[in-house]
């Protein structure tokens, strides 16, 4: 046991001095584009709430109707007595904003992810998946069993090469819609073309694209105008949505399957029933308040103008995540707190979250946030480049 604990203090010391060690911020009140920590109020760039609904009036109604019709939890499995007359409601209403035969609700994306993957495929079997995915997928995929073969980011040669040299009977491609750390979107029209023509099904985790791209919020594949029975679509619903839980959408038959055998919905309690009362007055505002997607644009595009002179670039993104990158985890480090003494947060990202030597600020905006809040940020940014006596090259 001494052994195992010395071992770990070591690690941990090592992640100090690489300036890699992670600690948690104690947040006191509601999220949105000021938060309270440590008895302070900063103006916040670090959620991702991006339509600014995590605080409406209509889903803390809704929430509260839920709590009084159904109380705080579910007790159950979906499968036993945990799927409520709301839930259903839910799934239903999913399915139909998405445009999709039919939806399943589940607690969180990771477990969506984890219980997708391995009922589809299994040993023999191949997942294909860009080298930028989420952690929840690239876990999926090693639980699965089948074979990994990972191809570099939106590279669709690449992936090409790959399908056309697989002889698996089963072969899975899972991508993000929008990668989370770089905010860009992933090329669908072509990953599906290549999926028509070897034979494989899409997986398109959408967590930071559902609510925010397409017509009304219905996310990367409405963005693209896709549709077909080989894609399944799983989606977030703690980000733009402002709840809580996600949802796998696609063809009836494969839905079933799901509910039949992924085993972290399964084998789980089901979601309190009032998230699912919250998130149905999430997507009636999704299709009621567009100007929401709208002033985000705006906003976007404020910042990346306004940033534009800065030493270290933006990546290039026209969604809420912009990624400002300066490699070097200290000069993160030292960017993000000296962000913090202006009173604002923006969070450093560091490997392994990202590739080593990327690391960076992630900027993540919303539709709560003013055009004056952001102006503030692109003016502490470059007070800070000029106190760090950084010109660009």
């Amino acid at each position: 046991m001494s052994d195992l604990m010395d071992e770990i203090t070591a690690e941990l010391l090592q992640l100090q001095e690489k300036k890699l060690f992670r600690q948690r911020r104690i947040v006191d009140g509601p999220q949105g584009p000021i938060l309270s920590m440590d008895g302070q109020q900063y103006l916040a760039f670090c959620n991702n709430d991006y339509l600014g609904l995590a605080n409406h009036p209509a889903l803390i109604a809704a929430a509260r109707d839920g709590l009084e019709r159904f109380g705080v939890g579910a007790s159950s499995s979906a499968l036993i007595s945990g799927h409520s007359k709301v839930c259903e409601e839910l799934e239903v209403a999913l399915a139909a904003f998405v445009g999709m035969p039919r939806a399943l609700y589940f607690s969180n994306g990771y477990m969506a992810n984890m219980g997708i993957i391995p009922s589809l495929v299994g040993a023999g079997d191949m997942v294909l998946s860009d080298r930028l995915n989420h952690a929840c997928l690239i876990d999926g995929a090693r639980l699965s069993g089948a074979e990994l073969r990972v191809y570099p980011h939106n590279d669709v040669a690449r992936l090409e090469q790959q399908l056309a040299k697989s002889k698996s009977p089963r072969k899975l491609v899972v991508t993000d819609g929008v990668f989370s750390m770089d905010g860009d979107i992933a090329p669908l029209p072509a990953l599906l073309m290549l999926c028509e023509q070897y034979d494989a099904w899409l997986l398109v985790d959408d967590a930071h694209g559902f609510g925010v791209l397409g017509p009304q919020g219905r996310g990367s594949l409405a963005h693209f105008g896709l549709a077909a029975p080989r894609v399944l679509y799983m989606g977030t619903l703690g980000k733009a949505a402002g709840v809580s839980g996600a949802f796998v959408a696609g063809d009836a038959m494969l839905i079933e399957w799901l509910l039949q055998r992924a085993r972290t919905y399964v084998f789980t309690t089901a979601s309190p029933p009032l998230l699912a009362s919250a998130l149905l007055a999430a997507l009636n505002l999704l299709q009621t308040e567009i100007w929401r997607q709208q002033h985000l644009k705006e906003l976007i595009l404020r910042l990346r103008q306004g940033l534009a002179d800065l030493p270290w670039p933006l990546l290039p993104s026209e969604t809420a995540i912009q990624a400002l990158v300066v490699a070097d985890n200290q000069l993160a480090l030292d960017l993000m707190a000296n962000l913090l003494q202006s009173g604002i947060w923006v969070p450093a990202i560091r490997p392994p979250t990202v590739p080593k030597g990327t690391a960076r600020l992630r900027i993540t905006l919303s539709a709560a946030h003013t055009a004056e809040q952001v102006d503030q940020l692109i003016k502490a940014l470059h007070a800070v480049a000029r106190k760090l006596s950084i010109s660009k090259n």
